[in-house]
């Protein structure tokens, strides 16, 4: 075992607590929760160190010119699988209290990775997360699929914290997936246009939104409407999102999504599992 896997193996497995039933309640009704205090200080420390060099070695992109940026705007980074080239990712995609929290919200006996990103808000940043659904990015179907947003920064709107639209994932809608930093739809997908939720009032007086400190998480549907506004603050906003697929979640291929590793080897229905999805809970 080489110094970096003695040091991983050595971190929390476990939350700090468990998701009560209030919360449990919460993720049904409202499609988010925020967890408070849930994540060990050192996973935050060594997390935060994996996302730096990320960012700084070029393995994420700047998604800011896409939505109209100006050159030389401060950054908005983001990058989709770095638990397949990074150690620490890794392991928080599959070895954190992460899935364990998940399995709870979502009473799924099962849960499996589905992708993580980077998402690093630079002090300044224009770029807003235009509001869309995980779900419309994803070659799945299934109720229990959701998203993991992890603060390695502490939080608010105005450095650009997440905004989600209370009871959507309940709405029988399939919104064709945006381009995040823009509302314009990826060329090719199905779906309804996601709406201006800013200007819809009966969306936007539905909006929720909470102040986070590392050490929290949110939990969010797939099918939960939300996005972000820039980064207002002289502070980084800097966040991982963890996917993960529960018992019910199934391969189905969309068009105009992008390719993944194992889409050509699965057929739509097949269940979501391993090699491609590796299993994060329960563990062996």
């Amino acid at each position: 075992m080489n110094e970096t896997a003695r040091a991983l193996s050595d971190l929390p497995t476990r939350p700090v607590r468990p998701v009560t039933d209030d919360e449990v309640a919460t993720f049904r009704a409202d499609g988010v929760v925020v967890l408070r205090g849930v994540l060990q200080p050192e996973w935050i420390e060594v997390v935060a160190g994996s996302v730096d060099r990320v960012v700084g070695s070029g393995e994420a992109v700047d998604l800011g010119p896409m939505g109209g940026a100006e050159p030389g705007a401060p950054a908005f980074v983001g990058g989709v699988d770095h638990w397949h080239t990074d150690p620490v990712l890794e392991a928080f995609a599959l070895r954190s209290p992460l899935a364990e929290l998940v399995a709870g919200l979502l009473t799924s006996d099962t849960v499996h990775l589905w992708e993580d990103s980077v998402l690093v808000k630079e002090p300044g940043s224009p770029s807003p997360t235009f509001f869309h659904t995980d779900a419309g990015y994803f070659h799945l179907t299934g109720r229990q699929v959701c998203t993991t947003w992890v603060p390695l920064d502490a939080a608010t709107p105005e450095s650009g914290v997440v905004r989600w639209v209370r009871g959507s994932h309940l709405d029988e809608v399939d919104y064709r997936p945006n381009l995040f930093v823009s509302a314009d739809p990826i060329p090719g997908t199905l779906g309804e246009i996601v709406p201006d939720v800013l200007g819809t009032p009966e969306l936007a007086e539905r909006l929720v939104t909470f102040d986070v400190e590392p050490g929290d998480v949110t939990v969010h549907h797939a099918r939960t409407l939300h996005g972000a506004p820039p980064n207002r603050s002289d502070r980084r906003r800097r966040a991982v999102s963890v996917r993960y697929t529960g018992d019910d979640a199934r391969y189905l291929h969309k068009p105009g999504l992008p390719d993944r590793p194992g889409l050509d080897q699965v057929t739509d229905g097949d269940p979501v599992g391993p090699p491609w999805c590796p299993r994060a809970w329960p563990r062996d």
